[in-house]
């Protein structure tokens, strides 16, 4: 691998793990009590527990586009939203915590692999290749991350 690719290697895993300019997804979902979760407040259209399993179901899927040549997409939005409010079980709730860090760091495992290439398009794809990919969950967590803050400050439970 070359230096330059490492240093935008290195920049993307930042943006996908760390705050930079605001809080990581893991500190916005921190200590967050199970009885909020399934809240909807002030016209939001969303709880935390629909925005975290969100994340996580649309993290699993762009991982699945960028490893699996067989890919087939789920229907949007139906398959990324969950149509329940709240988690069944504080289980559930931190199954999804704990799967959104498992891919993650899949994810991660696929941009810092010595054999990855950034640029080359997908066989499967209409272009898109994991520098888009991981630009992609970058954007989208950190999207979704600052409405969880909104909405956890809605419901006073917010620093």
């Amino acid at each position: 691998m070359n230096a330059n690719n490492e240093v935008v290697i290195e920049q993307l895993v930042a943006m996908i793990t760390q705050g930079n300019a605001h809080v990581t997804f893991d500190q916005a979902v921190e200590n967050i009590p199970f009885e909020k979760t399934g809240i909807k407040t002030n016209n939001l259209p969303y709880s935390l527990w629909q925005l975290v399993e969100h994340i996580r179901i649309t993290q699993e899927d762009i991982l699945r586009f960028s490893t699996d040549p067989d890919y087939t997409a789920p229907v949007w939005p139906d398959d990324y939203w969950p149509p329940e409010n709240a988690p069944a079980s504080k289980g559930e709730w931190q199954n999804a915590l704990q799967q959104i860090k498992k891919d993650r760091d899949e994810f991660i495992r696929l941009l810092t692999d010595e054999n990855t290439d950034l640029y080359a398009p997908f066989a499967h794809g209409q272009g898109q290749n994991l520098l888009r990919e991981a630009l992609l969950i970058a954007d989208h967590s950190s999207y979704h991350t600052g409405q969880a803050i909104l909405l956890r400050r809605l419901l006073n439970d917010w620093k």
